[in-house]
């Protein structure tokens, strides 16, 4: 049976007074967490070693979410996708992460980056058309915002678009580090990207950037590489991207010219969210880890958790484990999806969470010594991918920047 079907026989929304957990508001919440956890043990763990080795993507089992209706985990059910909120999106994070960070990331990049984007800012005809086909697996999505000289400025995005006679548009540039830019080794490009591309200035003389839907088969769009030898996330395709005089139907503008900016900002807060979430997924495996590792483990004549230098990592990694956890499922408690608004937190629940998960792999590979220096134990390879969610989906310093700018405007949300 689908999973969501499962859960959605009841309510993905706590009614008041009935929490118990903030992870698990409802009991349909805890029922999508236990099975998502079983789906990750049975399929995720045992692959999750070796594609991260060898820097593999595996396409089919990303594919194969699509028959358990988590691809389109947000996107609205008349079209494929489940219609659930921010904190079901959260956990599926969490839980794939917990194993494998590097499938997670390609996870979210075409259900948050693509499938959540397009479900809330496409018009009616192009969800009709491709949300079915990107919810169910058939299609895999992604997003290019990113150039080689370009990441955290988008005004300083530089790939144009440019109308022709016939109403299509003539896109040129190229997009860097994008997550399922290609499909496998041979080069395939993902079946359909949302693309951020220059349409000119605005009356004001600023920047206008707006959003295209340029699909597999369009002349002009390919992969201009593969990216390897990452530090982590390995197990997830990394590409350049090239948009040579590639031509778009008009009807592949999302919305008006211009209105790339409002896309960005409802889509960035809920992005934010779930790398959050995959950051709470590792630090909760390392904290895992290296506790059980305490235990095992004997050195003169003692349990090695017996020792207060042993004690200092696992009890500082369970009060980040804990302030993380609280912090990320109150956010999403407060999550609107679709609509801008929690800049505040999606930013700071980022911003505090990338880098404790950080500090709670490092903690678990000084715990386990030379069993935490190799890729055999885990902890390794989670440090490793612990350390692109301080820089992709924005840097910290971004969230630092955005965090006081806000606290500037607003500084009442400091005593609320």
């Amino acid at each position: 049976m689908n999973i969501l079907q499962i859960v959605k026989k009841g309510d993905l929304h706590a009614q008041h007074g009935e929490v118990m957990d903030i992870a698990n508001p409802s009991e349909e919440h805890a029922m999508l967490r236990s099975m998502v956890r079983d789906w990750v043990n049975e399929f995720v763990e045992p692959q999750a070693f070796e594609h991260d080795k060898h820097e593999r993507f595996n396409l089919d089992l990303l594919r194969s979410m699509g028959d358990m209706g988590l691809l389109g985990i947000s996107a609205p059910e008349e079209h494929g996708g489940a219609g659930l909120d921010a904190t079901a999106c959260a956990i599926v994070h969490e839980e794939l992460s917990a194993s494998d960070p590097g499938f997670a990331l390609a996870y979210l990049a075409h259900a948050m980056l693509f499938v959540n984007n397009l479900a809330y800012n496409g018009n009616e005809d192009q969800k009709a058309r491709i949300l079915p086909k990107v919810c169910s697996g058939e299609w895999i999505g992604a997003m290019a915002m990113s150039e080689p000289d370009a990441g955290t400025d988008v005004l300083g995005l530089t790939t144009s678009a440019v109308q022709q006679d016939d109403g299509t548009w003539k896109l040129n540039g190229r997009k860097m580090w994008i997550t399922n830019g290609c499909l496998d080794e041979t080069g395939t490009p993902a079946d359909v990207v949302w693309v951020y591309a220059r349409t000119g200035t605005d009356d004001k003389g600023r920047v206008q950037l707006s959003t295209f839907l340029v699909e597999a088969g369009m002349p002009g769009y390919s992969v201009g590489q593969k990216i390897y030898d990452k530090t982590g996330m390995r197990a997830s395709n990394t590409a350049e991207l090239v948009f040579d005089d590639c031509i778009v139907p008009a009807e592949n503008l999302v919305g008006g010219l211009g209105e790339s900016l409002i896309h960005m900002m409802c889509n960035l807060e809920v992005e934010r969210l779930t790398l959050a979430a995959m950051s709470l997924g590792i630090g909760r495996r390392c904290l895992d880890e290296m506790n059980r590792y305490a235990t095992d483990r004997t050195a003169f004549r003692n349990k090695i958790r017996d020792f207060g230098q042993i004690q200092k990592h696992i009890g500082d990694s369970w009060a980040k484990y804990r302030a993380m956890r609280a912090y990320i499922y109150d956010t999403a408690a407060n999550m609107k999806l679709g609509k801008a608004g929690h800049r505040l937190d999606s930013d700071g629940v980022k911003l505090f969470s990338s880098t404790a998960a950080k500090e709670i792999a490092d903690s678990a590979i000084q715990v386990m010594g030379g069993y935490g220096y190799v890729g055999e134990y885990h902890v390794e390879r989670l440090w490793r991918d612990s350390k692109l969610l301080e820089i992709g989906g924005g840097t910290i310093e971004s969230h630092q920047k955005n965090i006081v700018k806000d606290l500037f405007k607003n500084p009442e949300s400091v005593n609320q």
